[in-house]
Protein backbone atom coordinates (compact mmCIF):
# COMPACT_ATOMS: atom_id res chain seq x y z
CA UNK A 1 0.00 0.00 0.00
CA UNK A 2 1.86 3.18 -1.35
CA UNK A 3 1.58 6.68 0.54
CA UNK A 4 -1.01 8.14 -1.82
CA UNK A 5 -3.49 5.53 -0.42
CA UNK A 6 -3.45 6.75 2.56
CA UNK A 7 -6.82 7.98 4.27
CA UNK A 8 -5.04 10.65 5.66
CA UNK A 9 -4.19 12.27 2.51
CA UNK A 10 -7.81 12.28 1.21
CA UNK A 11 -9.48 12.27 4.36
CA UNK A 12 -10.17 16.54 4.24
CA UNK A 13 -10.68 16.28 0.39
CA UNK A 14 -13.58 13.95 1.09
CA UNK A 15 -14.82 15.49 3.89
CA UNK A 16 -14.95 19.29 2.12
CA UNK A 17 -16.54 18.26 -1.08
CA UNK A 18 -19.36 16.05 0.96
CA UNK A 19 -20.18 19.07 3.20
CA UNK A 20 -20.17 21.51 -0.11
CA UNK A 21 -22.18 18.99 -2.53
CA UNK A 22 -25.25 19.44 -0.81
CA UNK A 23 -25.21 22.92 -1.21
CA UNK A 24 -24.14 22.94 -4.61
CA UNK A 25 -26.88 20.30 -5.75
CA UNK A 26 -29.63 22.73 -4.28
CA UNK A 27 -28.26 25.51 -6.77
CA UNK A 28 -27.74 23.33 -9.65
CA UNK A 29 -31.35 22.12 -9.63
CA UNK A 30 -32.86 25.83 -8.81
CA UNK A 31 -30.81 27.29 -11.53
CA UNK A 32 -32.05 24.58 -14.08
CA UNK A 33 -35.66 25.11 -12.65
CA UNK A 34 -35.09 29.16 -13.12
CA UNK A 35 -33.21 28.95 -16.60
CA UNK A 36 -36.54 28.38 -18.63
CA UNK A 37 -36.69 31.52 -20.20
CA UNK A 38 -38.80 33.02 -23.13
CA UNK A 39 -38.61 36.04 -25.03
CA UNK A 40 -40.97 38.49 -24.04
CA UNK A 41 -41.52 42.50 -24.76
CA UNK A 42 -42.24 45.13 -22.13
CA UNK A 43 -45.46 45.73 -21.38
CA UNK A 44 -44.97 49.39 -20.41
CA UNK A 45 -42.65 50.57 -23.38
CA UNK A 46 -43.26 49.63 -27.18
CA UNK A 47 -40.44 47.88 -28.80
CA UNK A 48 -38.71 47.79 -25.66
CA UNK A 49 -36.66 44.26 -24.75
CA UNK A 50 -35.40 44.29 -21.30
CA UNK A 51 -34.68 42.44 -18.62
CA UNK A 52 -37.79 41.88 -16.81
CA UNK A 53 -35.66 40.74 -13.46
CA UNK A 54 -33.86 44.12 -12.92
CA UNK A 55 -36.40 46.78 -14.41
CA UNK A 56 -39.03 44.88 -12.38
CA UNK A 57 -41.87 47.04 -14.22
CA UNK A 58 -44.53 44.51 -13.99
CA UNK A 59 -44.89 41.85 -10.72
CA UNK A 60 -46.95 39.21 -12.44
CA UNK A 61 -43.85 38.51 -14.32
CA UNK A 62 -41.47 38.02 -11.45
CA UNK A 63 -40.63 34.89 -9.57
CA UNK A 64 -40.74 34.35 -5.99
CA UNK A 65 -37.04 34.87 -5.17
CA UNK A 66 -35.21 32.15 -3.71
CA UNK A 67 -32.08 31.97 -1.49
CA UNK A 68 -30.15 29.18 -0.33
CA UNK A 69 -27.96 29.21 2.70
CA UNK A 70 -24.96 26.97 3.57
CA UNK A 71 -24.66 29.12 6.54
CA UNK A 72 -24.79 32.86 7.79
CA UNK A 73 -21.98 33.44 5.76
CA UNK A 74 -22.15 31.41 2.72
CA UNK A 75 -25.60 32.17 0.41
CA UNK A 76 -26.87 32.11 -3.12
CA UNK A 77 -30.08 34.21 -3.88
CA UNK A 78 -31.89 33.64 -7.23
CA UNK A 79 -34.42 35.93 -8.64
CA UNK A 80 -36.43 34.77 -11.74
CA UNK A 81 -38.80 36.09 -13.58
CA UNK A 82 -40.09 35.78 -17.62
CA UNK A 83 -37.12 36.78 -19.69
CA UNK A 84 -34.19 36.54 -17.46
CA UNK A 85 -32.62 35.34 -13.86
CA UNK A 86 -30.16 37.01 -11.55
CA UNK A 87 -27.62 34.95 -9.83
CA UNK A 88 -26.27 36.98 -6.67
CA UNK A 89 -23.58 34.94 -4.47
CA UNK A 90 -22.33 35.71 -1.17
CA UNK A 91 -18.42 34.10 -0.63
CA UNK A 92 -17.48 32.64 2.75
CA UNK A 93 -15.06 35.63 4.49
CA UNK A 94 -13.34 34.34 7.64
CA UNK A 95 -11.21 37.44 8.60
CA UNK A 96 -10.56 40.56 7.61
CA UNK A 97 -7.64 39.20 4.93
CA UNK A 98 -10.05 37.38 3.39
CA UNK A 99 -12.75 40.49 3.40
CA UNK A 100 -9.76 42.27 1.41
CA UNK A 101 -9.24 39.58 -1.03
CA UNK A 102 -12.36 38.77 -1.95
CA UNK A 103 -13.74 42.62 -2.44
CA UNK A 104 -10.31 42.73 -4.93
CA UNK A 105 -10.77 39.78 -6.47
CA UNK A 106 -14.56 40.43 -7.33
CA UNK A 107 -13.76 43.94 -8.24
CA UNK A 108 -11.02 42.62 -10.97
CA UNK A 109 -13.40 40.34 -12.67
CA UNK A 110 -16.57 42.95 -12.36
CA UNK A 111 -14.13 45.22 -14.31
CA UNK A 112 -13.78 42.39 -16.68
CA UNK A 113 -17.98 41.83 -16.80
CA UNK A 114 -17.79 42.02 -20.57
CA UNK A 115 -15.36 39.34 -21.13
CA UNK A 116 -17.97 36.93 -19.08
CA UNK A 117 -21.32 38.04 -20.59
CA UNK A 118 -23.47 36.88 -17.63
CA UNK A 119 -21.60 38.65 -15.34
CA UNK A 120 -23.22 41.85 -13.55
CA UNK A 121 -20.91 45.19 -13.15
CA UNK A 122 -22.35 45.67 -9.97
CA UNK A 123 -23.67 42.86 -7.20
CA UNK A 124 -26.58 42.82 -5.85
CA UNK A 125 -26.82 44.59 -1.91
CA UNK A 126 -25.75 42.31 0.27
CA UNK A 127 -23.60 39.96 -2.05
CA UNK A 128 -19.93 39.85 -3.44
CA UNK A 129 -20.89 38.92 -7.41
CA UNK A 130 -24.04 38.87 -9.06
CA UNK A 131 -25.00 37.20 -12.69
CA UNK A 132 -27.52 38.15 -15.17
CA UNK A 133 -29.09 35.41 -17.65
CA UNK A 134 -31.57 36.56 -20.28
CA UNK A 135 -33.24 34.63 -22.58
CA UNK A 136 -30.37 35.45 -25.31
CA UNK A 137 -27.73 34.36 -23.23
CA UNK A 138 -30.17 30.49 -23.13
CA UNK A 139 -30.61 31.18 -27.03
CA UNK A 140 -26.73 31.52 -28.10
CA UNK A 141 -25.44 28.86 -25.34
CA UNK A 142 -25.90 25.83 -23.79
CA UNK A 143 -28.30 26.40 -20.74
CA UNK A 144 -26.22 23.45 -18.95
CA UNK A 145 -23.06 25.05 -19.36
CA UNK A 146 -24.25 27.88 -17.84
CA UNK A 147 -25.33 25.90 -15.05
CA UNK A 148 -21.98 24.05 -15.02
CA UNK A 149 -20.05 27.87 -15.29
CA UNK A 150 -21.95 29.19 -11.88
CA UNK A 151 -21.43 25.91 -10.22
CA UNK A 152 -18.09 25.36 -10.92
CA UNK A 153 -17.35 29.12 -9.96
CA UNK A 154 -18.82 28.73 -6.73
CA UNK A 155 -16.33 25.48 -6.24
CA UNK A 156 -13.42 26.93 -6.90
CA UNK A 157 -13.42 30.38 -5.28
CA UNK A 158 -13.09 29.71 -1.97
CA UNK A 159 -10.00 27.52 -3.42
CA UNK A 160 -8.83 30.60 -4.77
CA UNK A 161 -9.28 33.15 -1.93
CA UNK A 162 -7.21 30.19 -0.10
CA UNK A 163 -4.42 30.37 -2.25
CA UNK A 164 -4.36 33.80 -2.33
CA UNK A 165 -4.48 34.28 1.80
CA UNK A 166 -1.66 31.83 1.63
CA UNK A 167 0.98 33.48 -0.50
CA UNK A 168 0.23 37.06 1.77
CA UNK A 169 0.81 34.87 4.55
CA UNK A 170 3.76 33.67 3.38
CA UNK A 171 5.18 36.59 2.04
CA UNK A 172 4.31 38.65 5.09
CA UNK A 173 6.36 35.98 7.06
CA UNK A 174 9.56 36.32 4.80
CA UNK A 175 9.22 40.29 5.02
CA UNK A 176 9.23 40.16 8.71
CA UNK A 177 12.07 37.97 8.67
CA UNK A 178 14.05 40.45 6.42
CA UNK A 179 13.11 43.32 8.54
CA UNK A 180 14.39 41.73 11.69
CA UNK A 181 17.76 40.70 10.20
CA UNK A 182 18.55 43.92 9.84
CA UNK A 183 17.12 45.35 13.32
CA UNK A 184 19.73 45.22 15.83
CA UNK A 185 18.52 44.11 19.48
CA UNK A 186 21.73 45.60 21.74
CA UNK A 187 20.03 45.48 25.17
CA UNK A 188 21.00 49.25 26.64
CA UNK A 189 22.28 48.74 30.42
CA UNK A 190 22.66 51.80 32.91
CA UNK A 191 24.09 51.93 36.24
CA UNK A 192 21.97 52.51 39.58
CA UNK A 193 23.43 55.65 39.93
CA UNK A 194 22.05 57.48 36.62
CA UNK A 195 18.88 56.31 37.58
CA UNK A 196 18.88 58.21 40.86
Amino acid sequence: QGPWNSSYRLGPVRLLTATLRPYLNAVRATLQAALCLENFSSQVVERHNKPEVEVRSSKELLLQPVIISRNEKEKVLIEGSINSVRVSIAVKQADEIEKILCHKFMRFMMMRAENFFILRRKPVEGYDISFLITNFHTEQMYKHKLVDFVIHFMEEIDKEISEMKLSVNARARIVAEEFLKNVSFTPHFCSHSALL
